[in-house]
């Protein structure tokens, strides 16, 4: 009996060294690629500053503390040919006030830094109206009366409309990502639930929405960050760039749209 006590424990041995000849180190590439440029660039149709805020990404392993860039020359010029200049201030974050934004024109946004000039063109859709949003009990997670928010609008009919919703719980923007076309909703009520497991909302919490009505290439953008962010839990920020629309091609976005806000104190 002790003899094959003793066999079995030293094949049990050379299976585990031979486990473990085996062992090999991956090393995953998550795009550490750092110093790139971002351009984030809103005009939008209501009357006050608009902004575009220039950085340079970081690694992925970093946090997300983006660094400034400063000394750009920034500035937007409308389908009419009427160009606005945006100063610094503070610093990498460049506006212009007044300015407004119109339904049906396109924007050419212009930065040159560093010796290069990067381009981008956004057309601002026509305005769906937000009629409103409400709270109801989230079903993922009843248990602790957790709610989920639901927005209420019209689609027009016939017209190819894409929209982007922003939340913010308690004066905090949630990091999930609202980004929807009206491919199986043309022409209907809609009721869509701005499902999110970023923030738990329950009663007594403020939240506001924001809905942006965006033309088909920021939509592109918004919806594959979206995409590539549920496949992220924990809201990291995405190996891959989603396709952007500015040129020459780098991080970030142009985006000319409509914007309108409800605020609710859930119940």
């Amino acid at each position: 009996m002790k003899t094959k006590v003793a066999i079995y424990s030293i094949l049990i041995t050379l299976a585990v060294l031979a486990l473990a000849s085996c062992k090999k180190i991956i090393t995953l590439d998550l795009g550490n690629v750092s110093g790139k440029l971002v351009i984030e660039g809103n005009m939008t149709n209501v009357a006050g500053p608009q902004y575009v805020i220039l950085s340079r990404n970081v690694p992925f392993t970093s946090l997300n503390v983006y660094p400034p860039v400063s000394g750009a020359t920034v500035s937007i010029t409308d389908s009419n040919g009427q160009q606005f200049q945006l100063t610094e201030g503070p610093a990498g974050t460049y506006s212009v006030d007044p300015a407004q934004g119109r339904v049906g024109d396109s924007y050419l946004l212009s930065v040159t830094t560093g010796g290069q000039t990067y381009t981008s063109n956004s057309t601002m859709p026509g305005v769906v109206a937000l009629d409103s949003i409400s709270a109801k009990p989230n079903y993922f997670n009843t248990s602790d009366g957790e709610k989920v928010i639901t927005v209420h609008f019209q689609d027009p009919p016939n017209i190819v409309n894409q929209y982007r919703f922003v939340m913010y719980v308690n004066s905090v923007q949630v990091k999930s990502i609202f980004a929807n076309n009206d491919q199986f909703i043309d022409g209907k009520y809609v009721n869509l639930d701005l499902q999110e497991n970023d923030t738990k909302i329950y009663s007594g919490d403020t939240v506001k929405v924001e809905m942006q009505n965006i033309d088909k290439p920021v939509y592109t953008y918004w919806f594959t960050l979206s995409q590539q962010q549920a496949n992220n839990p924990g809201g990291q920020v995405a190996p891959a760039n989603p396709p952007s629309n500015i040129t020459p091609t780098t991080i970030g976005y142009f985006s000319a749209h409509t914007t309108q806000t409800i605020t609710l104190i859930v119940k």
